[in-house]
Formats: structure tokens, C-alpha cells, sequence
């Protein structure tokens, strides 16, 4: 039988807020267990929430970067279950007025072309705490403890959309996640950090046969933290409803775990609906009105998104779709990028200097940028000396490492260590007459016509010269040296 799959999650992403959603509690991830707790996060009685404006503006900046409609009226609604780590019993969320709705975010179809997946809403609710069980942290005695560091951190939850262009593939279904998670960070609410729980989601799949227009029965697979297993757990369940729907029988509508080492999925609970919850607006926050001039003020603050600076880069600095695809992951590394361009007179060398020997550097030295030394201007200035022929590539190397070590100009690291290029026909004369001199047998061949030899030659006087001759003068030197007539240097 031939199937379709409907992909859709449900994220959450950890707002990036100094305190938490509804007190003034730090929000510091990492921190000592229960070391930023009041009553109010703690769901102590008679404590009352009081919203944090900045969140808000956070929630309002992601619908925007998702091209949601922006709701001028908006509420808080209690949505009621019981948990260990939900002090209060119930959760302060959105249900009936979220701040955004209807919006989408394009990625790249498994077609090749743009695909607009569909976002329902965005609304912004608090986290709970976090439970600690004794034989992930202590030993194998059956207790689990309980840190309300995390409880009431604001958090906003995308919800997409599964009439409106749903994920139709594991592989978008990665790229829509990877996407979500660079937008969030290059828009500055979140950090995104996986490993704290700050970007997480629940994974709803459902498979109905091909050219089907009902949906089949959806299992929502909670609490992913991890690319690879989000992709592993839909595998697993795509080919478990796969054979239900072959053999037969019906597919459960019910709420699943994912076993990271047996790589299965397993029964969890049935599947809420929304009245399971009893949503109510909550009494003791009032209507959040949001006029049309706050809303622009919050569009002002918005950056330039990962698309269009992928376009601009490829439009006005004219390096390569795949390079600027590359530089544009991060914002960290794009500005870096950008900062460098607006003094550098070689941007297609930068790109690639930035991809191949920066990155080479930071990733042996366990950096970041931001924790390099290194300043851009120096940066898109050791880049034009080399254009300039005024380094060579190892030479510019050899400079790089330094820069990274002390923080340095090329400039002043080129003149402390006597780097520069040796540009004195004479001495590359001299130098080309002694390697020849050491390897006669090479000489031979290349009198021969054996062209290929020329290379050992010129790398014999880069080593000796410690890099700093030009490989293309010290190859025209052996050429005359040898005297090998014109046209043979091709090969001919």
C-alpha cells in the first residue's frame, strides 16, 4: 500500500529573558538546584503573577519572524494537570487569544523548491520544573527530587499546522527544525542550547493512504531534545503505523515516549484533547492589549533574517550560494562576516578563508568567535595581503595562528618575525640553483619533459624559503634555470 506521512510538532523554545515569566526570579539555566525559587514560581497561596514585558516582546518578535498576524488582544488561560514538578496544578498558557497566529516558515521542499510550512499559532506560557530521578543522578534507590529552577521561565510554544502544508518527509522534517532553531537564535529570544531543554519539541505523526484526504490516527511523541533522535523516533513510527495500516489494524491515537536506547517508541498515556485540560482564562492576569505602534516598534528591532542575508551575500558580495549558505548558519559568524567585508577589497578569498583555515583554527583551539582574539579588520586585512602578493598562503597561516594566539595585526606580526615575502630574484635564483643542485635525478626529468616533477622542486624551495617565495616566480625560475623550451611547460 502506498502511504503518506503528515509530520507536525509542536516546539518549545526557552525565552532568553533575565527573569523568569511571572515573578523576579533569575532566569540563570545551569544554576544550583532551587536556587532561584520565590512563592510565586513555586506556586506558593495567595502569591500572584505579575507578566514580564520583555517576554512578551520576545513572543511578538518570534511571530514576527514566522510571518504571523499579531493579535492586539491577547490572554492567559490555566491549563490544569498534575505533575510533580507543576507546584500549582495547573500551567499559565495561551488557548483561546495567543500573541500570533497563522503564520508559516519556508524551508526547502524534498522537491528542491521553497515550501511554506504552515504555523497555527505561537503562544507564550511557563515552564514547569524539572524532575531529577535517583538512578540518572544518584543511585539506584527509587526516589526522584524535584528543581524549581526552571519553573515559570517563560517559554513559547510554535504550533504547526497540519492542514496548511505539513511535513511530508524525515528529511524536512529536520530541516524545518534546523530552520526554526537558527531563526530563534539569529532573532536573539533564545539561545536554543538542546543540551539545557531550551529547544525541545513534540513530534505528532500520522500515516493515511496515498491521495487520502482524511487524516489518519496521530501518535505525539513527547519531549525530543536531540536531532538524531527526533529523526530516529520517526523512523521507528512511521514504519510501526506503516505495518498497522497494511496488516489491518487501527492505529491508537495516544501519546508516546521514545527509548533512546532500544530506539523504539513505547505507550505513554492516550492522547489529550484540549478539554482534558479544562482551560480556563486565568483570573489573576488581565487581557493584554497590544497597540499597533508597539507592534512596529518590536518589527524595527528585528534583524536581518538568515534568507535574506543568504541572498544578499550571494546578490551584492557575489561569493557562491553553497559558501554563503555556510557563513550564514550562525549570526555570530555572518556578522563577523559582514564586518569583515566592509574592509576587505577580496570578499570570494575572505569567504573561503573564513571556511577553510578560520574555522580550522577555532575548532583545533576549542574556540568560539567570540572568544577569538582575532578582529575582523585584521582579519580582512591579512586577506588582502594576501591578494596583494604580499604573503603567501602558508606564510598567511603560519600569520593567522599567531593572530589567534596573541591578538595581534598581520602587519606587526609580519614585521616582529620577518615574514614577509621574499621578492629578491637573486636569492629565489640562489635557492632554486641549490635544490636543483641536491636533486639532479628531478633536473633530469624535467629537461626530459616530465613536467609533473616541477612541483617537488617548488615545494623543496617553499620549505626551504619557510613559505615566504611565490610558488608561480619560483616556478618560472626552474622552468628558465632548466632551460625548458616555451610550450613544454604545459606539458607538451
Amino acid at each position: 500500500m502506498d502511504t503518506e506521512v503528515i509530520i507536525c510538532f509542536e516546539v518549545h523554545a526557552e525565552l532568553g529573558t533575565q527573569t523568569k515569566l511571572f515573578c523576579g526570579c533569575r532566569n540563570a539555566p545551569g544554576a544550583a538546584p532551587n536556587s532561584h525559587i520565590c512563592p510565586v514560581c513555586t506556586g506558593q497561596p495567595g502569591a500572584l503573577p505579575v507578566l514580564n514585558r520583555r517576554a512578551v516582546e520576545y513572543c511578538v518578535k518570534a511571530g514576527l519572524a514566522f510571518n504571523c498576524d499579531i493579535n492586539t488582544e491577547a490572554r492567559f488561560a490555566r491549563k490544569n494537570y498534575f505533575y510533580p514538578d507543576l507546584p500549582k496544578g495547573y500551567q499559565i498558557s495561551q488557548y483561546e487569544r495567543p500573541f500570533c497566529e497563522n503564520g508559516f516558515l519556508e524551508i526547502e521542499g524534498d522537491d528542491g523548491r521553497p515550501y511554506s510550512v504552515g504555523i497555527r499559532r505561537i503562544h507564550l506560557e511557563e515552564d514547569a520544573g524539572k524532575l531529577v530521578h535517583s538512578s540518572e543522578a544518584f543511585d539506584e534507590a527509587d526516589y526522584s527530587l524535584v528543581d524549581f529552577n526552571r519553573a515559570s521561565v517563560p517559554l513559547i510554544e510554535i504550533v504547526g499546522d497540519h492542514t496548511r502544508n505539513p511535513l511530508r518527509s524525515i528529511r524536512e522534517a529536520r530541516a524545518y527544525l534546523e530552520k526554526m532553531r537558527q531563526v530563534l537564535r539569529y532573532i536573539g529570544v533564545s539561545e536554543c542550547n538542546m543540551e539545557q531543554g531550551q529547544f525541545r519539541c513534540d513530534v505528532n505523526v500520522s500515516i493515511r493512504p496515498q491521495g487520502s484526504a482524511e487524516y489518519g490516527n496521530r501518535s505525539e511523541i513527547k519531549n525530543m531534545a536531540s536531532f538524531r533522535f527526533v529523526t530516529e523516533a520517526l523512523e521507528y513510527e512511521i514504519d510501526r503505523q506503516s505495518e498497522l495500516l497494511r496488516s489491518g489494524k487501527p492505529v491508537i491515537q495516544e501519546t508516546r515516549l521514545f527509548d533512546e536506547e532500544r530506539r523504539v517508541t513505547l505507550p505513554m498515556r492516550s492522547k489529550e484533547d484540549a478539554p482534558d485540560y479544562r482551560y480556563f482564562p486565568d483570573p489573576d492576569l488581565v487581557q493584554i492589549d497590544l497597540d499597533r505602534e508597539t507592534i512596529e516598534a518590536i518589527r524595527k528591532t528585528m534583524p536581518e533574517l538568515p534568507d535574506d542575508r543568504l541572498a544578499r551575500m550571494v546578490r551584492d558580495v557575489g561569493i557562491p550560494r553553497e559558501e554563503a549558505a555556510i557563513l550564514t548558519r550562525d549570526r555570530k559568524t555572518s556578522d563577523f562576516f559582514d564586518r569583515c567585508a566592509s574592509t576587505c577589497s577580496d570578499t570570494s578569498r575572505l569567504s573561503r578563508w573564513i571556511i577553510k583555515d578560520l574555522f580550522r583554527v577555532l575548532n583545533r583551539d576549542g574556540l568560539t568567535l567570540e572568544s577569538c582574539p582575532v578582529r575582523p579588520e585584521d582579519f580582512s586585512g591579512l586577506v588582502d595581503l594576501i591578494s596583494q602578493g604580499a604573503v603567501t598562503d602558508q606564510t598567511a597561516r603560519t600569520v593567522l595562528d599567531e593572530m589567534v594566539r596573541s591578538g595581534k595585526a598581520p602587519q606587526e606580526i609580519l614585521g616582529e618575525k620577518d615574514l614577509g615575502i621574499i621578492g629578491d630574484a637573486q636569492t629565489l635564483e640562489q635557492t632554486v640553483d641549490g635544490v636543483t643542485g641536491e636533486h639532479p635525478e628531478v633536473a633530469a626529468k624535467i629537461r626530459q619533459g616530465r613536467m609533473e616533477a616541477v612541483n617537488f622542486l617548488v615545494g623543496q624551495v617553499m620549505r626551504k624559503t619557510s613559505g615566504r617565495a611565490d610558488a608561480g616566480k619560483v616556478r618560472d625560475i626552474i622552468l628558465r634555470r632548466l632551460a625548458v623550451p616555451e610550450g613544454r611547460e604545459d606539458g607538451e
